[in-house]
């Protein structure tokens, strides 16, 4: 397949010495009608650059909230937490905005695709928002490198599941993310368009040397994952390498 347009990050960037993800009693909580609801109980969580750790656990057990304050969308109510060298905790939402930006991929179950955007829009819109006059050349070159040349112009609504998945990872890659947060991605995907989705997320990671996080309830998928982690009622309950 072809490469995307951006070098891996340096080897000392893939020394699995250097903590990329730092969380210490880590704490969230939401207010809701009949109260506060305690998500996170005090979670501890390092992760060195370039792992791929699979979080599982039951449902409504905090993996995505976790994955949510790992991205800077939603705020730790306790504790420390440090991405990429960032203290996630002392960031007001415009400085949260530029570290995504520059740092983070996410990919959903659900695509998240613009509908009114044809595919190499959609990929090429972080690019455009970080002032990159080569958005759209990135773009096609991100979109080619994960089979879809031949869909460049095709709005959402015209592409298979399979297909939209393909452009979400093509835009979660594009800028080069020292982290790259999945969760459940193969969910909407029958077992055989999810595995080929996998596949792809799982080279491209290796080309780049990307820092993974992959949320998942497929034991064979969490199994491709270097390291395990559990959570079960808000708290790590098993960490360990494959």
């Amino acid at each position: 397949m072809d490469a995307l347009p951006q070098p891996a990050p340096p080897a000392a960037g893939r020394d699995a010495g250097t903590k990329l993800i730092l969380a210490t009693d880590l704490h969230f909580k939401v207010r809701a009608d009949a109260g506060e609801i305690n998500i996170l109980h005090g979670v501890d969580l390092a992760v060195g650059a370039g792992e791929a750790v699979g979080i599982v656990g039951p449902s409504g057990s905090g993996k995505t909230s976790l994955l949510m304050l790992l991205a800077g969308l939603d705020r730790p109510t306790g504790g420390t937490l440090s991405v990429a060298g960032h203290d996630l905790t002392r960031m007001d939402e415009d400085a949260l905005a530029v570290f995504r930006r520059e740092h983070v991929g996410i990919v959903f179950q659900a695509f998240h695709l613009v509908p009114t955007m044809t595919a190499m829009e959609n990929v090429a819109v972080p690019l455009e928002f970080a002032g990159r006059a080569d958005a759209f050349d990135r773009a096609e070159a991100a979109l080619r490198s994960v089979g879809l040349g031949h869909r460049l112009r095709h709005y959402p609504g015209q592409l298979s599941g399979g297909e939209q998945q393909r452009v979400a990872l093509a835009r979660a890659f594009v800028a080069g993310p020292k982290l790259l947060l999945a969760d459940e991605p193969t969910g909407n995907l029958d077992r055989a368009t999810g595995a080929q989705v996998m596949d792809l997320l799982f080279g491209l990671r290796e080309q780049f040397g990307t820092t993974l996080l992959l949320i998942t309830h497929d034991p064979l998928l969490a199994e491709r994952c270097g390291r395990q982690v559990r959570i079960e009622d808000g708290r790590i309950v098993s960490d360990g390498k494959r």
